[in-house]
């Protein structure tokens, strides 16, 4: 029952009453017959279609069954406040034009379903539909079982402990959970990328580590690796044995005992990049022989293993899910047939919580739903995404925490969305995934993510998990800060999207061939701005790094605008694999070993617009868009043409304005094809900046059109950039051996990239 709007106070204090009256054991029938006319009676006025006014419901994590909604009888979840919404729009009590607002009271609210929401709880742009926390932040939604810490018991199976190292045999401990948990427990499968599984164990809200080896705190950064493959797994098509025409589980040589230990029978995964390193996948052990020391897996990988040019190095893996394995502080492992779950707790914590992700669906799932608000919520603890929006519009999360799940934070689908002032981390794979909008007609989507601060993501995916997805046409990204993930943080393709004044930092951390901004192959993914954004500190940046990219437009991918971004320390700052009609403008470059590349791969590879590779099909792409009409001719002129414009070069692409201060391999890479070019490109009014005019170690150009050098000294350094960044007073050009040379070069509004301070982030994270 709908007991207050907030012009009625009077009349809210007599409902008010009126429930005390009807509650209460001491009175009359008489008495509480007339209470709950005047109840009824004031609901009636209150819904009455000329009020409009703004309906509040109460929510109580300690509410005792029964509740009608009021302050005094709160309902105990947010599905009996949903399900009461439905209700009175049902019956008419409630009008199209009341907004309602759903205040929910600090505690935890675990759900073993999703909350759904459907068109039928929707609200309008005048009166939309609120679940907010009355203290942001301290209602929980949870997907997990909260595990009493004294259900942890000292191992004592003798067949377990002996499994487990003498070391830890008495610090490990084990809770029984065939009563707290009697659903099924599923089973992994042979292979997979991604999120493993569930459940998945945390502890003090933070994941712990499945047991694994090596360690986390193992040398090279806790990898094992190997360098001989036995049998790459890959079809040989001309092979004279049937078997080997077709994928199959590779195999490779590992010098090392470690695999005797492990019991195989109940499952060994590895985690590796058997052949890139930008896919990762994780396969179970098929059959291990001490006697050679080879490992074979259980399932084929895509790209084989040590396969073709990039598979030569040396190849890197762990393995997880070992009992045997469980040997250092924070890791768990569960015996799912017999419902086990073991933990070795750290030696001087005391755990305030410790929480099993249990839930197989999303938090929240909405469908077709409009106008509704979310606010000041947590949602964590599940073994799927957190929230998934599907053909909504104007759906806002705002001020929200997500943390905590196996898959991705936020999936969005749909027209007008906003995601603001969240704060999402503990990620298995992506941070938000946002796509909408229609490409054949260029319709924008206008969903917005801003203000949210995304890090610690990618934890189980580790490759083209980003933390901000980007998909369709028309979606913008903007004052974002990206952090501490394995790959990429903003990965893009579509139209028409504005990325801008976004802070990243410390990804790319784990893989190679990568970027933090990263889009691919597709002559179609045009009109996209990637603007004021400060890329910094990747996993790659330093000089003896190349492959680690602060913008990277990959494989022939044409028609977006880089400017005025900064970059530091960003591996090799912007690449173009071979695109067209890219403008490079008015950006800072500083401390990178390449400051920018352009090549024409084009002109030579072989896959090149061949159907016959992986999404090598541009002109088949752009043929779907009908790229040859309007509105794709009008906004795209040059692709409109593209099929009889020398297609195969990497034509119209404009560097105009750029500084680059210190880049110690390279200012310009550009392949021998694009040399051949330079006088069909647009490169002008370029700096190559050497601030000290070191004799080593500092590149400069030659040969190059459009790029002038400066050299200061040691007495007399040039004026920009340095190791201390933070005032941004960088992003001006002040010395006059800069401003001279360039003048036009604009100001980058560096005070305006980043997080900033508004009604839901009232401060702003310690970097």
């Amino acid at each position: 029952m709908f007991l207050a709007t907030r012009k009625f106070s009077k009349k809210s204090s007599y409902l008010f009453a009126a429930s005390l009256l009807v509650d209460c054991p001491f009175v009359g029938d008489t008495t509480r017959r007339w209470a709950l006319g005047l109840m009824f009676g004031w609901v009636a006025l209150l819904f009455s279609p000329a009020q409009g006014w703004a309906i509040d419901l109460h929510v109580a994590a300690n509410a005792q069954p029964g509740g009608n909604g009021s302050q005094a009888k709160p309902f105990k979840s947010l599905t009996e406040a949903r399900d009461r919404i439905r209700a009175a729009r049902k019956s008419g009590q409630l009008k199209p034009d009341q907004a309602v607002n759903v205040l929910v009271g600090p505690g935890t609210y675990r759900i073993e379903h999703s909350f759904k929401l459907t068109a039928e709880d929707s609200g309008s742009a005048a009166a939309p539909v609120v679940y907010r926390a009355i203290q942001p932040g301290t209602a929980l939604i949870s997907g997990g079982l909260t595990i009493p810490s004294d259900s942890f018991v000292a191992v004592s199976d003798p067949e377990i402990r002996e499994r487990l190292d003498e070391s830890v045999r008495d610090k490990v401990r084990v809770a029984d959970l065939t009563s707290m948990f009697p659903k099924e427990i599923s089973q992994w499968k042979t292979s997979f990328r991604g999120t493993p599984g569930g459940p998945w164990l945390y502890v003090d809200e933070q994941p712990m580590t499945l047991a694994r080896w090596p360690n986390l705190d193992a040398e090279n950064e806790g990898w094992a690796d190997f360098s001989k493959a036995i049998d790459s797994g890959l079809a040989d098509p001309d092979s004279e044995d049937p078997a080997r025409r077709k994928a199959r589980p590779g195999a490779f040589e590992f010098r090392d005992p470690r695999p005797t230990r492990w019991n195989l029978d109940e499952g060994v995964w590895l985690l590796g990049f058997w052949t890139h390193d930008w896919s990762d996948e994780v396969i179970r052990i098929g059959a291990y022989d001490a006697e050679k020391q080879v490992i074979r897996l259980a399932a084929p990988h895509n790209y084989g293993i040590m396969a073709g040019t990039w598979g030569g190095s040396k190849r890197r893996f762990f393995a997880f899910n070992v009992l045997e394995e469980l040997d250092a502080p924070g890791e768990w492992y569960l015996d799912r047939k017999g419902r086990q779950l073991y933990y070795y707790p750290a030696e001087t914590a005391s755990s305030s919580s410790i929480v099993l992700a249990t839930l197989p669906q999303s938090l929240v799932r909405m469908e077709n739903a409009h106008h509704i608000k979310i606010e000041g919520l947590r949602f964590e603890y599940g073994i799927a995404d957190g929230i998934s929006l599907k053909e909504t519009t104007a759906v806002e999360f705002a001020g929200c925490t997500v943390a905590n799940v196996s898959r991705g934070g936020i999936s969005i689908n749909g027209t007008e969305n906003t995601i603001r002032s969240c704060d999402l981390y503990n990620l298995g794979t992506a941070g938000i995934s946002v796509r909408g909008g229609d490409r054949k007609t260029l319709t924008p989507a206008k969903n917005l993510v801003v203000n949210s601060h995304i890090h610690d993501y990618g934890k189980f995916q580790r490759s083209y998990a980003a933390g901000i997805s980007v998909k369709g046409c028309g979606q913008i990204v903007r004052n974002n800060l990206i952090h501490d993930a394995p790959h990429n943080a903003i990965l893009y393709g579509g139209n028409e999207h504005l990325m801008e004044r976004n802070e990243i930092y410390r990804v790319v951390m784990e893989t190679g061939d990568s970027g933090a901004f990263y889009t691919g192959r597709d002559w179609t993914s045009q009109g996209n701005v990637l603007r004021h954004n400060y890329i910094h500190d990747l996993g790659g940046g330093d000089s003896k790094h190349v492959n680690t990219m602060g913008v990277y437009l990959d494989d022939c991918d044409s028609g977006d605008t880089i400017e005025g971004n900064v970059f530091v320390r960003a591996g090799r700052a912007i690449m173009i694999g071979g695109g067209r009609d890219n403008r490079v403008v008015n950006n800072l470059v500083i401390d990178c070993p390449i400051g920018l590349h352009l090549d024409s791969r084009g002109m030579t590879w072989k896959q090149w617009n061949n159907p016959k590779y992986a999404g090598w099909n541009l002109e088949e792409k752009a043929e779907a868009m009908n790229y040859r009409n309007p509105p794709w001719s009008d906004r795209y002129p040059s692709l409109a043409v593209i099929m009889d414009d020398s297609p195969r070069q990497p034509l119209h692409n404009a560097i105009l304005r750029n500084v680059f201060v210190d880049c110690s391999k390279q200012v310009g890479s550009f392949s021998g094809g694009v040399m051949k070019l330079l006088d069909k490109l647009d490169i002008a009014d370029n700096l190559a900046v050497n601030t000290t005019g070191a004799a080593k170690g500092i590149a400069s150009t030659k040969d190059i059109q459009g790029f002038t050098n400066i050299a200061g000294s040691t007495e007399n350094p040039v004026q920009v950039g340095g190791s201390e960044l933070s005032d941004g007073s960088f992003t001006r050009l002040k010395d006059a051996r800069l401003t001279e040379a360039l003048s036009s070069f604009e100001e980058i509004p560096f005070d305006k990239i980043g997080l900033f301070q508004d009604n839901y982030r009232h401060t702003l994270p310690v970097k």
